[in-house]
């Protein structure tokens, strides 16, 4: 009986056990009376079955009833309370099953499962205590770590997970979880540390191969596009030699380049490189092609255009000085014998390939031979450069010696080219130069005294001419092909850093990028489209661009074999009442690909469609078709099957009339 805030229950209590089951109210008065009986007088005990009884029940006991009372109860009084009574004659219990009728206790085993950049993923399993009611959904939470309050993401999650998206990338978060039924929302699941909204980095960009010795190799990289919203705390190196398939952490560096010291001469190896931030290590990113590890040290070599420079006065004077290098070079420089000292107006720029003074309003004073001395591991070289700085001429003094005639050859005076001389100074100047006006260039002076000449090399610094062709297409298939060119006969003046491989379908306009930065002058083509046509093109890229393009010839994607010849002499060696025995022989050809499999297929004689006998090809000369019926008869013929496909049918036997491509066989059991 449910009486306002109080629950009676009467149980006689004689010589059975009993279950009974009670709701009741949250906050109301749970009043358990049970009616016992015994003699001797029993012992009464009461218990709460997986737990202690609660320090609010209160018991009566007397001789013929016993009660237990609990005021305001709530959630945490759910369960099984066991009532035992013994004397020395046994022992009975009766067992009540008490659900107090409330909003659920906590989901249980919240968890963070996938955390991303922006947004995470959390699951949960239900409350264990459910208040009486059946859990109808759950409330989704979160804070973040710089606030108090909660915002709901998910005010009706049927499910037990839920992803929470458009999260701030880098930011802590917290996260909680409600379970709701009818009797209202349910306390809270709250995760214990803040959650930090990020992933593991993205790959490091391109790997460069800097330096190679004999026991070395320095590697540098590029940093991610994305660090996945969390620093990257530093960089996983690891190598493969050649032939073996475990790969090695070599080194883990915070830079962005190492060496890797202790390699064996003469082997190759494999390098790829991983970024790790506090989510933990990105995928790697691999050198393109493996390092032999050898001796590639030497000493310096300076590849000086010109020896001589010079400029007016009042203009800036940049001195160039490409040079070559393994490993990279101290470099020092000296005006007139005397270390050179930078200052505010003379400066000094070197990195691993080139050396350059920049001397800014030249004057008279910047006039001389300076010196440029490169010192590594290996040797030591030198170059004397010759400044002269030009100021407006003075009025004009008879000379004392015949004039002399200046000329340069190989040059007309028109268009770009200027020709002007004086009596002390003759200029060549090009305007607009184009990579085509490199080559020699000789000044011939000429007096009554004689002639003589002066050779100049002059290399023009522009973008690579295209490679040198034709740009071959080897290997041929329906699905790929193998491209190889030529160095261009023209890389501008600077070394080729790498190629850029396109491709083109002949029936579309636009070319796709096969490859952005290929190192060598041959590659694979992979993902053709079989029949299809295409177009290939190859360009050089140095420091100042990217060159002209070389393009091939339309080439169509097909294998470089054919379907084989049709089978020969087609024949029925046996019958029963449900099955025929069919032979024939090879194909003439093959079509220059190895027969895979051969293809039989059935037909009624006053049928139409062709059914397939076997499902998968039969390699052997003979196949057995079964599930025929007695009295009819049949035409069969046999497919031959290569890399290029099916072959045609086979042909009927010489002599006897059976239509296009097949056999008439009469079913009957053969003796």
């Amino acid at each position: 009986v449910m009486q306002d805030k109080k629950h009676i229950l009467g149980l006689h209590l004689i010589r059975c056990e009993y279950f009974v089951i009670v709701n009741v109210r949250a906050c109301s008065t749970l009043h358990l009376s049970v009616t016992i009986r015994g003699r001797p007088e029993p012992e009464v005990k009461w218990s709460k079955e997986g737990g202690t009884l609660s320090e609010r029940a209160q018991i009566e006991v007397t001789s013929s009833h016993t009660v237990l009372l609990i005021e305001n109860v709530n959630r945490n009084d759910t369960g099984k309370y066991v009532l035992t009574t013994e004397n020395c004659s046994g022992s009975k219990s009766a067992f009540i099953n008490v659900r107090i009728l409330d909003s659920p206790s906590a989901p249980t085993n919240l968890e963070v499962k996938d955390v991303k950049r922006d947004s995470v993923s959390i699951s949960w399993e239900p409350p264990v205590i459910d208040g009486g009611a059946k859990i109808s959904h759950y409330i989704v939470e979160k804070r973040e770590e710089a606030r108090k309050a909660f915002t709901s993401v998910c005010s009706n999650c049927v499910r037990n997970s839920y992803k929470i998206d458009n999260l701030q990338e880098g930011c802590f978060y917290y996260f909680r979880v409600l379970a709701v039924n009818e009797f209202g929302t349910g306390l809270p699941a709250e995760t214990a540390d803040a959650v930090k909204v990020s992933e593991v980095p993205l790959p490091p960009g391109k790997i460069t191969l800097s330096d190679v010795t004999c026991n070395s190799v320095r590697l540098s990289w590029e940093k991610p596009d994305h660090d996945g919203g969390s620093k990257i705390t530093c960089y996983t190196v690891e190598m493969q030699a050649k032939g073996e398939d475990t790969w090695t952490v070599c080194s883990e560096s915070k830079a962005l380049e190492v060496t890797i010291n202790g390699l064996t001469k003469g082997q190759e190896y494999f390098f790829r490189v991983s970024a790790v931030n506090e989510k933990g290590q990105s995928e790697p990113k691999s050198l393109l092609a493996p390092v032999t590890v050898k001796d590639t040290s030497a000493g310096p070599v300076i590849n000086l255009l010109s020896n001589s420079f010079s400029v007016k006065a009042g203009n800036d004077l940049k001195i160039d000085v490409p040079f070559k290098a393994v490993p990279p070079p101290t470099v020092a420089w000296k005006r007139e014998g005397t270390l050179l000292k930078e200052t505010s107006r003379v400066n000094v720029n070197t990195s691993d390939t080139t050396s350059q003074i920049i001397i800014k309003d030249a004057t008279k004073l910047d006039v001389g031979v300076y010196e440029v001395t490169l010192t590594n591991s290996v040797g030591i070289t030198s170059a004397e450069i010759f400044v002269n700085v030009f100021e407006r001429p003075g009025p004009p003094s008879d000379l004392s010696v015949d004039e002399v005639s200046a000329d340069f050859l190989n040059i007309g005076t028109k268009g770009r080219v200027e020709i002007a001389a004086t009596k002390t100074h003759t200029s060549l100047l090009i305007r607009e130069s184009v990579r085509k006006d490199s080559g020699q260039y000789t000044l011939t002076l000429q007096n009554t005294g004689g002639t003589t000449s002066k050779t100049v090399t002059c290399k023009v610094l522009d973008r690579p001419g295209p490679p040198a062709g034709p740009l071959e297409v080897s290997g041929l298939s329906a699905e790929k092909c193998t491209l190889s060119w030529g160095l261009p006969h023209e890389t501008g003046g600077a070394e080729i850093m790498y190629y850029i491989v396109e491709k083109c379908e002949t029936s579309r306009v636009a070319w796709t990028l096969v490859y952005g930065d290929m190192m060598a002058t041959t590659c694979k083509i992979t993902k053709l489209l079989k029949g299809n046509e295409y177009l290939f093109r190859v360009r050089a890229v140095n420091k100042y661009g990217e060159g002209e393009t070389l393009e091939s010839e339309p080439i169509k994607a097909t294998d470089p074999f054919t379907i084989p010849s049709a089978p020969l002499e087609v024949e029925v060696t046996s019958a029963t009442t449900e099955t025929m025995t069919i032979c024939w022989k090879r194909p003439a050809t093959d079509g220059g690909s190895r027969i895979s499999g051969y293809i039989i297929e059935k037909r009624e004689k006053q049928g139409v469609r062709w059914v397939r006998v076997n499902k998968k090809p039969v390699y052997d000369l003979r196949a057995k078709a079964s599930g025929l019926h007695e009295g009819c008869e049949y035409e069969f013929r046999v497919f031959a099957e290569n890399a290029a496909g099916l072959s045609e049918a086979s042909l009927p036997l010489k002599g006897q009339i059976y239509g296009d491509v097949s056999k008439y066989v009469t079913i009957e059991t053969i003796a």
